[in-house]
């Protein structure tokens, strides 16, 4: 049994399920669209989420956790009232989807450019979290770990140049989880790293670089980092 399933996290209370982990899968999903500013994003709540959200103060969380906050910042408090006076671009929406985790939310990001991502995710318990979707593929990444989160064609090769860029930089794989839309079609790679800190910039750069298949290159810090 880990630490914090006998404690539970340090956190800005009450639920370290819904305020917690609110907290920590938002600011997870938007590392996942990046630096980058978006124009809006479109929160769905599922489950006990949607029904039980402002009580357990998840909209104050989730919103918090969009603007870079950690479960622990006292701004999860003011969180709503932050984000109209910085006139952040959020929206909530419910919706209920079969075998969803009674913990989870969608996440529609929206860029000024036109271009889209979406996140889906978890609270699974005790302020731990799970992506399990981005744009349509299935993933299973808790932050704990830094990651590199891999677009591409399904071609030949591409995992071997990914292993081959991790080996040179000297960055151990600790899990690598593949997934496709179809043959011959879209395809993710996930790989979870052994390293101090967050992917360096240069890494997801470099990574994109080792093959032509290659589309996107997501890095996201690991739980010391505050993924």
């Amino acid at each position: 049994m880990g630490f914090l399933e006998i404690i539970g996290p340090v956190m800005i209370g009450p639920s370290s399920s819904h305020t917690a982990g609110a907290a920590r899968l938002a600011k997870l999903a938007a590392r996942c669209w990046g630096e980058a500013p978006f124009k809006s994003v479109t929160v769905y709540l599922r489950g006990s989420f949607a029904s039980t959200s402002a009580g357990h103060g998840t909209d104050k969380a989730l919103v918090a956790g969009l603007m870079g906050m950690e479960p622990d910042d006292p701004g999860i408090r003011t969180a709503l009232v932050t984000a109209k006076e910085k006139n952040f671009p959020y929206r909530f929406e419910t919706e209920d989807v079969d075998g969803a985790h009674p913990n989870s939310a969608r996440f529609l990001f929206e860029g000024e450019d036109g271009n889209s991502m979406e996140v889906a995710g978890a609270s699974v318990g005790g302020g731990a979290v799970e992506l399990q979707e981005i744009d349509g593929f299935p993933v299973k990444i808790t932050g704990d770990l830094p990651a590199l989160v891999i677009f591409h064609r399904d071609v030949h090769g591409v995992v071997a140049a990914v292993a081959a860029r991790l080996a040179e930089r000297k960055i151990n794989i600790a899990s690598m989880t593949l997934g496709r839309k179809s043959r011959g079609g879209m395809a993710s790679l996930v790989a979870e790293l052994d390293m101090d800190g967050a992917p360096g910039e240069d890494l997801p750069a470099q990574v994109a670089k080792t093959h032509e298949a290659i589309i996107r290159v997501v890095p996201l810090g690991g739980r010391e980092m505050g993924s």
